[in-house]
């Protein structure tokens, strides 16, 4: 791979909100996805982190209530239904291991996302979740302990970046344009190096 196309492949690995809710998503392709961690560097090499896969269209509506969907779009509650994630992957830390994953959960959720877009899926990585419900639903042994849900699907909408101007305090809030384009706001280079010798 050249570095353009590393590049590419990392412009477009997008965050995704609304899915093509009715376009199923493999059990094998998933599991494919979640495999891509096992290359990945590890803290100590604990390999800590542990995977639940969720395809049921059941299940899936018992874990919808649970997300908090785009802390910035405050007057919307998620996507609609036809626009819901066809499935879901879930990170846990499995605390046999320790209580810290140090960096490995951002690098597997990374390593996901970018095979995700190599495959035309989109997903949403999200933190704010029910953490006392969706363990249970889950009916997950307690020392599994839920860090990340992945929602994905087919992409219902377009993501476009755009270069952050304004200097230091210019607004990064990614927002949503009239033509409903997720507009994510990237900060420049020159912004990003604060030293060189």
């Amino acid at each position: 791979m050249e570095f353009k196309e590393l590049r590419s492949l990392l412009m477009a690995d997008r965050t995704v909100r609304r899915f093509k809710e009715e376009r199923e998503i493999s059990l094998g392709k998933l599991e494919e996805l979640v495999e891509l961690t096992r290359y990945c560097a590890s803290g100590r090499n604990a390999q800590p982190l542990r995977y639940v896969i969720v395809t049921d269209k059941e299940m899936r509506e018992r874990i919808y209530p649970l997300l908090k969907w785009a802390g910035y779009y405050e007057d919307w509650d998620g996507p609609e239904e036809g626009e819901r994630p066809a499935a879901y992957i879930i990170q846990c830390l499995d605390t046999k291991y320790g209580n810290n994953c140090l960096c490995d959960d951002g690098l597997q959720l990374q390593a996901i996302t970018l095979g995700m877009t190599t495959l035309g899926l989109g997903g949403c990585i999200i933190k704010a979740f029910n953490n006392v419900a969706l363990p249970q639903i889950l009916q997950l042994n307690e020392r599994f302990v839920p860090r990340y849900v992945l929602a994905l699907g087919y992409p219902e909408e377009r993501v476009r970046l755009e270069d952050m101007s304004g200097g230091e305090d210019a607004d990064f809030r990614y927002h949503r344009s009239p033509d409903r384009v997720q507009i994510v706001p990237k900060r420049p280079l020159s912004e990003l190096i604060i030293q060189k010798f």
